[in-house]
């Protein structure tokens, strides 16, 4: 089987969803399926990352981030010319996998479209959620972008201007749509982007799970409580109001901060003011974040509404770590192993902290459930994938 798989960003780049895909394209090759994965060209220093990997199909693109971590691909005719001369090379194509939400979403609908091809959605985010984060007028921009949507894929038949309508109208060339957690599958039926939504969670490496247990743990300088915040250093993951919370909580514990993004600078200011210990230490290999995450005494999940899974809390309980986490949604998802925040306050963040170190201090952290490892490695997850793939090959054929 040869799959294609559209995404907005580059799979080298940070992000759940990346990471995500890299893992699905590894499992299904180790299944023995082809899978090639459509992006943006990457630009600045890390460009050459993957520039020669046969799986990858890099289109024309421009940086969209300042520090050109990200870029974007117009989804017009020059495109469009690019992946077609490049895919009638490589052998023919069984299923589209589309996993993004803008120009990742319109080439692989478009694609999928012109070549008579059943289509995969999985859909990774809340586009509401993360457009009210970040855009300063957000109505105008879900407008826009229901607007840019119908054009690009010559919809007429739906209508609507905020996240969801948005959703539906990509669902709406869909043959079936995943999603990467129970809560917001149950989101998308209520809101009517499609009719039945399979969860099919993202997963963790199996080979990177089994080397982290493997390798002993090294012994701490420090004997103070370690806490761990992984992601993007955006608004919408909500580290500037942890750093505060930090602060308010007055607790003495050391805390690594692991990745990247355009509030660090704002980030180390606010820890300069904590009595705790807070290391920033960029963006790390998966593996090495694997370790540092399994090393914590918890990991903090700070992002309310904005996930659609919480990558990081599933990969912290398979190595054991339970963790702080703020969004209730994600809390019922993880089912164990979890300190609830109980509102969205900073006041309420700082008394989650206070008591979590308490409890590390005391030796009764809660204890993630130990069947999620099993359930959580990429190769369940791709078993379930597959079934999935076969089901709509077939309804297309049958057509």
């Amino acid at each position: 089987m040869h799959i294609v798989m559209f995404g907005d960003q580059h799979v080298e780049t940070l992000g759940g969803a990346q990471v995500s895909m890299r893992l699905q394209r590894a499992f299904l090759e180790r299944a023995g399926h082809t899978v090639t994965i459509v992006a943006p060209r990457r630009h600045g220093p890390r460009a050459h990352t993957g520039a020669n990997d046969p799986g990858y199909l890099d289109l024309p693109s421009v940086p969209v981030t300042l520090d050109r971590e990200y870029a974007m691909t117009w989804p017009g005719a020059r495109a469009e010319r690019v992946l077609d001369a490049e895919m009638a090379t490589r052998p023919p194509v069984d299923v589209v996998h589309v996993q993004g939400d803008f120009w990742g979403a319109f080439l692989g609908l478009r694609f999928a479209e012109r070549h008579g091809l059943p289509v995969v959605i999985t859909m990774h985010n809340r586009v509401d959620v993360g457009i009210r984060a970040v855009a300063p007028a957000p109505g105008l921009v879900l407008r826009g972008l229901n607007r840019w949507g119908r054009h690009v894929l010559g919809e007429t038949n739906t209508q609507g201007k905020d996240g969801w309508a948005y959703l539906r109208l990509l669902a709406s060339r869909a043959d079936a749509v995943t999603a990467p957690s129970a809560h917001f599958a149950r989101r998308l039926e209520e809101h009517r982007v499609f009719e039945h939504v399979d969860i099919i969670w993202n997963g963790i490496d199996d080979d990177a799970y089994r080397a982290v247990l493997d390798k002993p743990q090294t012994e701490r300088t420090s004997r103070r409580p370690r806490l761990v915040w992984v992601g993007r250093m955006s608004p919408e993951k909500r580290l500037l109001p942890f750093l505060e919370a930090v602060v308010a909580s007055g607790i003495d514990v050391d805390i690594e901060v692991i990745g990247n993004g355009a509030q660090r600078a704002a980030a180390q200011r606010v820890a300069e003011r904590a009595q705790a210990s807070v290391y920033f230490l960029g963006s790390l290999p998966y593996r090495e974040t694997l370790r540092r995450i399994r090393a914590a005494d918890a990991l903090v999940q700070t992002s309310i509404g904005f996930e659609t899974q919480g990558m990081t809390i599933f990969e912290a309980a398979s190595v054991g770590t339970p963790s702080i986490v703020c969004d209730p949604d994600l809390v019922a998802e993880l089912g164990s192993g979890t300190w609830p925040v109980a509102d969205d306050s900073v006041a309420a963040l700082a008394e989650a902290l206070r008591a979590a170190t308490a409890d590390i201090q005391r030796g009764c952290a809660p204890q993630p459930a130990a069947d999620i490892a099993a359930r959580f490695q990429q190769s369940s997850r791709t078993r379930a994938m597959l079934e999935v793939y076969a089901r709509v090959i077939q309804s297309h054929a049958a057509r």
